[in-house]
């Protein structure tokens, strides 16, 4: 049995058995390619009530930050005291890492089971800080080959008011089998 692009539309929240689940890997731009990375029919089953189950958070770092998926190229946070740099402003690991997030899974609702995905870089422009209310992140997929895709985000606040632009490309790999040696 094999995994949709449907099936991989939705973040989902990995079992805590999982070492690195897939679904990590692409918002955060990780290295899916892990010695427990086999897939059987049982963990797509898995995957598929996950990602049936609604958007939310996916791993320690999106529920910490509290990230909310509206669907795989929005994703929403509420700013809170923990996230607010010594400055008195949102922090800018906070906006990075929610662009991160929302450039991975909408590249991951467009990747097949076979294939995993890593961040290559992001160029991030601030334009303006918030310090309370909710902010957006909406991803554009500009281009995607067989190996590298480009990618576009706006960070927005809750009045629609811009805070953060930001260009980022991925890389597209083979996903690496239990058994098979890492290339070098």
């Amino acid at each position: 049995m094999s995994e949709t692009s449907a099936d991989r539309s939705a973040p989902q929240q990995a079992p805590a058995s999982e070492s690195v689940s897939a679904s990590a890997d692409a918002t955060i731009g990780g290295d899916a390619t892990t010695e427990d990375d086999a897939t059987t029919e049982g963990d797509v089953s898995a995957t598929t009530a996950r990602a049936a189950s609604g958007p939310g958070s996916i791993d320690g770092i999106s529920s910490f930050m509290g990230m909310r998926w509206d669907d795989p190229q929005t994703v929403r946070l509420q700013i809170r005291p923990e996230l607010i740099n010594a400055g008195g402003l949102l922090s800018g690991v906070v906006t990075y890492a929610l662009v991160d997030y929302c450039m991975g899974s909408t590249l991951w609702a467009q990747t097949t089971a076979e294939e995993r995905i890593a961040t290559i870089s992001i160029s991030i422009n601030y334009i303006q800080t918030a310090t309370e209310g909710e902010i957006v992140c909406s991803t554009t997929l500009d281009r995607r080959n067989r190996t590298t895709a480009v990618m576009r985000s706006e960070v927005r606040d809750e009045d629609g008011r811009l805070l953060v632009t930001a260009i980022g490309s991925y890389t597209i790999f083979p996903r690496r089998r239990r058994g098979e040696p890492r290339r070098r």
